[in-house]
């Protein structure tokens, strides 16, 4: 069996790029290949959401970049890689946090959280009118003064101890109800 001139005329002419055999749209291929690559994922992931994201900006990034992506022998192999890619750069930035919060030492000032009467004096402050509780808070928590209350709230001396008796008043009742009902 010869080579035929027929074959050397064929095979002389300079090779072009041959067209696709059917353009598939971005819409078919997300259809087509969307939830295979959310299973692949989520088997690496273990979590569905993740794998979903993931495979979601792999195809955000393919629509972006379509006319090419569109022109590659397998675009969906390209939008996998990006997708595995994605899916690694996750996983390695989680083990750094991961990595870092094991690091951590305890703070020295750490603080716990607020105590039983703690609690319970914000609680009763909080039945109080709103001067009143203004009143006693920089008394006897900002250690202020009756005159630099007076000053800082424009009032006078008096009705800044009208304010604190009225509130002491107040939370006396108030722990005594408590303590009769204990």
């Amino acid at each position: 069996m010869g080579v035929t001139s027929e074959a050397i005329a064929i095979t002389s002419e300079p090779l072009t790029a041959v067209p696709a055999l059917t353009a598939v749209s971005f819409d078919e291929l997300y259809a087509a290949h969307y939830a295979d690559l959310t299973v692949q994922l989520y088997a690496y992931f273990g979590d569905r959401q993740e794998a979903q994201d993931v495979v979601q900006e792999a195809f955000c990034r393919a629509l972006a970049r379509w006319r090419s992506v569109s022109a590659y022998d397998d675009p969906v192999a390209w939008i996998r890689r990006v997708a595995w890619n994605l899916a690694v750069s996750k996983w390695r930035r989680t083990r750094t946090a991961l990595n870092f919060l094991r690091k951590q030492r305890p703070s020295e000032d750490h603080v716990d959280g607020p105590n039983p009467e703690r609690v319970a004096l914000v609680a009763a402050l909080s039945t109080l009118p709103a001067q009143q509780r203004r009143a006693m808070v920089l008394r006897y928590l900002a250690d202020m003064t009756i005159a630099e209350i007076a000053e800082r709230e424009n009032v006078a001396e008096g009705t800044v101890k009208s304010w604190l008796h009225r509130a002491r008043t107040a939370l006396a009742a108030q722990i005594t109800e408590e303590v009769r009902n204990a």
